[in-house]
């Protein structure tokens, strides 16, 4: 990931956590708790791409993790996260520029249930039985309700940003190597580069053969 995006993403991140500890985590809603956190790192991956979600999904999990008043195992929340990064950089649109709300809304749909199911299954693993109690249907269907409610004002702002203070290096590899990056007019240069050449030299021959 390049260094220009790592202080663009902490402050998402930082402000997402505070977000999430000092108002959602208060509120005395039913069932799951809204996941702005979430929100953030698909919004991110979804212009950072796969290896760039992982790392910030798993730098935000680890804040989570160690940030009070968090009561279960250390990178618990990381590995979820890291794991939902990567998945949603997997299905970034082309240069991090989502043509859709409903596709984006997918992504977030997808994200908040298997997060869900894969925090619960970790949990299971390490003796955490909350879900239980709680019932785990319950759970998915209420962090499913929340997320997609709270995305449409949380992703489009969290891409944005990104897109404005952390340039893609998609476009800036191509724009370094001659591709499309340059647009029609670097194609133009190209195209007669490539042909100017054996045509110069058959008028050439040409010429030299009519002298006397």
């Amino acid at each position: 990931m390049r260094l220009a995006r790592i202080p663009v993403s902490a402050i998402l991140i930082l402000l997402g956590l505070l977000l999430q500890v000092s108002v959602f985590g208060r509120l005395q809603l039913p069932g799951a708790t809204p996941d702005i956190l979430l929100l953030v790192v698909v919004g991110l991956a979804l212009v950072y791409g796969p290896t760039g979600g992982c790392l910030v999904g798993f730098a935000a999990g680890l804040l989570a993790d160690l940030a009070p008043p968090s009561d279960h195992a250390i990178g618990r929340y990381a590995l979820v996260l890291c794991l939902m990064g990567y998945a949603a950089g997997l299905l970034r649109p082309e240069h991090g520029r989502q043509r859709s709300v409903s596709s984006a809304l997918l992504v977030v749909a997808g994200a908040a249930v298997a997060s869900t199911l894969l925090y619960a299954m970790v949990g299971a693993l390490v003796g955490d039985t909350a879900a239980r109690h709680v019932g785990l249907g319950q759970l998915v269907v209420t962090a499913l309700l929340y997320d997609l409610l709270l995305a449409p004002f949380v992703v489009p702002a969290v891409m944005l940003v990104a897109r404005r203070f952390g340039k893609d290096p998609l476009s800036v590899a191509e724009d370094d190597e001659g591709g499309p990056g340059l647009g029609s007019l670097s194609r133009y240069r190209t195209t007669r580069e490539a042909t100017a050449g054996p045509a110069y030299r058959k008028k050439r021959l040409l010429g030299a053969g009519k002298r006397p």
